[in-house]
């Protein structure tokens, strides 16, 4: 067996779907994993991604019941069995909609006899119910490999009533009043984050760091490898790397793999020093093609062209991004997206219509081709109109061909 220490010499943010790529990562090779699937909600998400207005469709519905969730889930949750090493440990996080399908299918696949802790996540947030009570708390599910993992106690704060009578303990005090430190229980309260929060980035099932080091402190060590294959918003890569591990992240998102860059960034003020690769970002037209709507009109807009998503997925007046009027050295200009060939006449009168509405006098029409009469369109509007429009192809913003001003 090869030496698992030397495996991961660079850290790893992978763009892809987590089933396939999972299955080209070395057998036992992780030492923690944590995941944070989506739950099963039957809800859809519009994400702002902090103050660049960055928009994504995050998708949280099961159509096909209960069954339809686990059958996506289990074989996921297994190949992730599969890469975890024979001393690793794993948690899941979930909610009430699934908890108890999912600790059945933990169950199979890690075995009864490694189920380590159910841990409830306690916090206050608004949303209060008059019906019933108030649902306050996720699970996560705390599994190991096998009976010889790593576990370094952690300790909480247990706030007494009075500080005496209490022989060979020490008594702490702070704001809230007279403690001791004790071993951490299997219920966590742990403030859930506030839009005012400087961690908060702005995406809606974001969890706060002090939840991700509590885990990754207890359960791996130093240099460990820490993985999470739903990284989302990078909470558990960010904190990993903060203290001294190894990391993988995981997301079908292209957009997440670059917002985690940004908060790698932003947490550290550097990405100079970080040893890391990003695997699997889309590199050719036909990779391009493969996006989800609102995923390729992100890698447009935020990713090529450096530029801001609009706010709203629908009723966004023609413009699907933007570039703010003076910006370093750049002109305020309108962007509108289309996910396929042939675009014509019509679509360069439309943006036409929405640049003069919004006040730019420059806009870029980006589409993988373009018909002659748009191009013609596109002469006729700058000669008569004094407005200027550009067509970007996919392949230009992949070749850098044309330069953006």
């Amino acid at each position: 067996m090869p030496d698992q220490n030397k495996l991961w010499t660079t850290n790893k943010l992978i763009c892809g779907d987590n089933l396939e790529e999972l299955a080209k990562l070395p057998k036992e090779s992780v030492d923690l994993i944590y995941i944070d699937p989506p739950f099963f909600t039957h809800r859809q998400y519009e994400v702002i991604w902090g103050d660049e207005a960055e928009v994504r469709s995050y998708k949280d519905r099961w159509e096909g019941g209960i069954e339809h969730y686990i059958s996506w889930l289990k074989p996921r949750v297994q190949a992730m069995y599969e890469v975890l090493k024979p001393t690793g440990s794993f948690y899941l996080h979930c909610d009430w909609h699934a908890n108890a399908h999912i600790r059945i299918m933990l169950d199979e696949i890690f075995g009864r006899e490694n189920f380590q802790n159910e841990i409830i996540w306690f916090y206050k947030t608004g949303g209060l119910s008059k019906e019933r009570f108030s649902s306050k708390h996720d699970t996560i599910y705390f599994y190991t490999k096998s009976n010889r993992y790593t576990f370094n106690p952690q300790k909480e704060k247990s706030y007494l009533t009075h500080k005496y009578g209490f022989k060979n303990i020490e008594i702490k005090k702070d704001e809230m009043g007279y403690y001791t430190e004790v071993y951490s229980r299997d219920v966590w309260d742990i403030p859930a984050l506030r839009g005012n929060q400087p961690e908060t980035i702005g995406y809606p099932t974001q969890k706060p760091e002090a939840l991700l080091e509590k885990i990754i402190k207890a359960s791996s060590n130093k240099s460990d490898v820490v993985a999470d294959f739903f990284c989302g918003c990078g909470t558990a890569v960010a904190v990993a790397q903060q203290l001294g591990r190894r990391w993988i992240g995981m997301d079908i998102s292209p957009t997440a793999i670059k917002i985690i860059e940004r908060r790698l960034k932003r947490t550290l003020g550097t990405l100079e020093g970080i040893n890391y690769e990003v695997i699997g970002m889309p590199t050719t037209v036909e990779e391009v093609r493969k996006l989800e709507p609102f995923e390729f009109q992100n890698w447009v807009v935020i990713d090529k062209m450096r530029a801001n998503a609009t706010r709203k997925k629908v009723g966004d007046m023609g413009l699907d991004g933007y570039i703010p009027s003076g910006e370093l050295w750049r002109e305020g200009a309108g962007i509108q997206v289309k996910q396929s060939d042939g675009v014509g006449r019509n679509v360069v009168d439309n943006f036409e219509t929405a640049l003069k509405r919004q006040g730019y006098k420059k806009g870029y029409i980006v589409a993988f081709s373009f018909s002659r009469g748009a191009y013609e369109e596109v002469a006729r509007i700058r000669n008569k109109e004094q407005l200027e429009i550009n067509l970007l192809t996919i392949k230009d913003l992949l070749e850098k061909k044309k330069p953006i001003t």
